[in-house]
């Protein structure tokens, strides 16, 4: 049975990962304390893909927990299924990176190295990730190097500018998609904006959280180009006036890497337009068919 090791990160990432939890966990019949409390052995014939079986029949779940301040794990810690994780397997610094892709991954990220290390070793898995925005570099790049048999796959809530209220959003953004294409195998990308609307409009939601805004993203090939051009414009903008750039230089950061990043997001626009033109001539030319019967 292939094991899953799942791994969320920030606070966007922990929120949706808490989510997901309450949802395993009902769906195999484990109660807040890691109990089974379920009706029928189908629940317990896969529990290995997503839980540790324990001491006293507890089922703990195969996942690491981590951010660069405190809050979100102690706000993790006092939810309805808080007692369920492993209480070392929450990492988190002290001091956070201040909306700043270049500190998480330059500066705090090196201060929690050697627990990331040591946690990711101590599991032999099939990796699906949540979202981790500054130091998926070096967690995806050493994962990659000693695990080259599992397949590694990320799950990230990309920005939207109707709820968005970080100015470097962009650099962030592109810097963290010129990674995960580098070193994942599968990245799925939820997108914020269709995402809110629908828990507004459908779900009527007037004031949506993360918890409750998880299970919704869109497909279309349109949406993701015109995600990424959108994106990449406001980068290009910016990094053409040096805007901000010292926040990330002054971090270590080169500036090399913000025109490799770009050049990155530059191309994965025009393969999604490639692949959105290719479907809209296969649309118009089933639509002839359609005529000619």
């Amino acid at each position: 049975m292939r094991e899953i090791l799942h791994i969320q990160g920030g606070q966007c990432g922990n929120q949706i990962g808490a989510k997901f939890w309450e949802v395993i966990c009902d769906e195999h019949g484990i109660d807040q304390t890691g109990k089974y409390y379920g009706e029928t052995d189908l629940q317990l014939e896969r529990i290995n893909v997503y839980y540790n079986e324990a001491s006293g029949g507890r089922y703990v779940p195969r996942a690491v927990l981590m951010d660069l301040e405190p809050g979100t794990m102690d706000s993790l810690r006092s939810g309805p299924y808080g007692q369920i994780f492993r209480p070392d397997n929450f990492v988190f610094g002290q001091s956070g990176a201040g909306n700043n892709w270049a500190k998480g991954h330059y500066t705090e990220e090196k201060k929690l190295r050697t627990v990331i290390v040591f946690k990711d070793s101590k599991f032999a898995t099939h990796w699906v990730e949540e979202l981790v925005q500054e130091w998926a570099h070096f967690l995806f790049q050493r994962s990659g190097r000693s695990n080259p048999d599992r397949m590694m796959l990320t799950f990230s809530v990309f920005p939207s500018p109707k709820v968005s209220d970080t100015v470097v959003e962009p650099y962030n953004a592109t810097l963290s998609v010129h990674q995960l294409v580098e070193m994942q195998m599968n990245v799925w990308f939820l997108i914020m904006k269709p995402s809110m609307t629908f828990a507004s409009r459908t779900l009527k939601l007037s004031t949506p959280t993360w918890l409750e805004d998880v299970s919704y993203f869109h497909r279309k090939l349109y949406l993701y180009s015109g995600m990424f051009r959108r994106v990449s414009e406001q980068f290009t903008a910016m990094f053409r006036r040096k805007a901000f750039l010292h926040w990330y230089t002054g971090e270590g950061m080169d500036e090399m890497e913000f025109t490799e990043a770009e050049s990155n997001m530059n191309d994965l626009v025009a393969e999604y337009q490639q692949y959105q033109d290719a479907t809209a001539d296969e649309d118009e030319y089933d639509d002839r068919d359609d005529d000619i019967a």
